[in-house]
């Protein structure tokens, strides 16, 4: 079944299309690599920031309102927003900016994206970890310079990469991880090839598994062992997948996977490490099950029905859906796959307006993408496809203040514990000042290399075209 011309007219897809599904295992060599480039670097984001910043003159779009303010000085001391005020006195040896008249808005945050899998699908068959660590340097660097300062790494072995950024050693936005995403055997992460043999006749692990990607469990104690091994890890929140998928071969959409009881043991086990579990799911069934066994955020979603997106709304579920991904076919996709991407690209049109007919408020900005660093460039093309179903300000929402409070519900698993995605005192200075009004033309923000005036994050400016 071939995608229509329409769709990829109507999405203005400019992205390349690359691939994407390896694994890997994130090792020491990136912190190698990154303490390299770091003694090699100059840029600014290997400065120390100021101890007080003040940017005067911004109008203000504050993550939660459906309009920017009249213009507003904000003053940054160290790593938060110390006050916000229509005249502001610049504390003694401040970096003072003039925003000029400038859009500010909080740092934006992807819900949904896979940081180390920026590989094509032939690459990951014949790449080591190493590969995997050096792609991911250039792939952190991109995101934040579109603007991302924050990311919910919906699974992958992304905990190093985490820390070098954390440490200074690399620039990127602040990540959440999940760990390996855990799936049953035959589930949507068993990346087996059909000539692997069974692991109940001494077959081994995928090459996914094997670099940290994923893992399957199968039963309840399996399941318990999968999520403490990523909570030891550092995962900030648990990823599971509970339906078929679109890129593994050996499951389709409609197939329900892990049992409730299996479903309710990941639960468990991360509330007892004060956090929550996020669901890979499809169809309405498997989608319901997860919910009903306390799951908290819904990923992707594209078959659901009416009754399960009010089950959502009652049960205080989030929605965590993305769309460009479904605009191409990866080469290399087989018919039956290609068949199972029409399916869920025509179910977001169905699922978006049964939401808002619903009144879903609790819908967060991602992108899932999974390819390469060039294909990473692109992903800004979510704002505009999103556009037939929302607001500007609904989509702008959606990527900073509604992504901040999912990110915080990882609780006391929280690695960044100030309030994110908001403009307000006390929150993280993260921050972006911007060429254009995105509440008009949310396009402008498609090309951050050319509107993004000011990339800051943490109270740090890694990209200062103003001056």
């Amino acid at each position: 079944m071939a995608i229509p011309e329409s769709r990829f007219q109507t999405m203005k897809m400019k992205m390349k299309q690359l691939p994407s599904f390896p694994a890997f295992f994130f090792s020491v060599l990136l912190l190698a690599s990154a303490s390299l480039q770091a003694q090699t670097t100059d840029s600014a984001s290997q400065k120390a920031a100021p101890a007080s910043v003040l940017i005067n003159n911004a109008r203000i779009f504050d993550g939660n309102a459906d309009s920017l303010s009249a213009p507003m000085s904000v003053l940054i001391e160290g790593d938060k927003i110390k006050a916000i005020g229509a005249s502001l006195d610049s504390p003694e040896n401040a970096n003072v900016i003039d925003a000029g008249g400038r859009v500010l808005t909080p740092g934006f945050i992807d819900c949904h994206t896979h940081i180390m899998l920026q590989v094509t699908q032939m690459e990951g068959l014949f790449s080591d970890e190493f590969a995997f660590a050096y792609r991911s340097i250039p792939t952190a660097e991109t995101m934040l310079m579109n603007g991302f300062t924050s990311v919910r790494d919906a699974s992958g072995n992304s905990f190093s990469l985490k820390a070098a950024i954390d440490r200074g050693l690399v620039d990127g936005p602040r990540i959440y991880p999940s760990g390996p995403m855990i799936s049953q055997t035959s589930g949507h992460s068993d990346f087996r090839s059909d000539a692997d043999k069974s692991q109940l006749i001494g077959g081994g692990k995928s090459t996914f598994e094997r670099y940290g990607m994923a893992v399957t469990a199968d039963g309840r104690t399996e399941v318990m062992k999968a999520v403490r091994e990523n909570l030891r890890r550092g995962a900030s929140q648990i990823k599971l997948a509970v339906s078929g998928g679109v890129t593994s071969s050996h499951d389709p959409l409609y197939v329900q996977e892990f049992t409730a009881d299996e479903i309710k043991a990941a639960v468990q086990t991360a509330e007892d490490y004060g956090t929550y579990v996020l669901t890979h799911a499809y169809n309405p069934k498997a989608i319901q099950r997860a919910i009903h066994a306390g799951v908290k955020s819904i990923e992707h979603a594209n078959l659901i029905d009416e009754e399960t997106l009010r089950l959502m709304k009652e049960k205080d579920v989030w929605l965590s859906p993305q769309v460009s991904i479904y605009s191409y076919y990866p080469p290399g996709f087989d018919a039956d796959r290609k068949a199972k991407m029409d399916r869920a690209f025509n179910g977001l049109d169905t699922m978006f307006r049964a939401a808002k007919k619903i009144g879903i408020k609790k819908i967060v900005f991602g992108t899932d993408i999974i390819s390469s660093p060039e294909q990473v460039r692109g992903m800004n093309h979510e704002f505009t496809h999103r556009t037939k179903w929302f607001s500007n300000a609904e989509i702008l929402q959606q990527a900073t203040g509604r992504a901040g409070e999912l990110l915080a519900l990882c609780g006391k698993r929280n690695p960044y514990p100030a309030k994110l995605g908001v403009i307000e005192e006390g929150a993280y200075a993260d921050i972006l000042l911007i060429d254009g009004n995105p509440l008009e033309d949310i396009e402008v923000l498609t090309e951050p290399k050319k509107n993004l005036a000011l990339i800051m994050k943490g109270g740090k400016v890694f990209k200062n075209a103003i001056e």
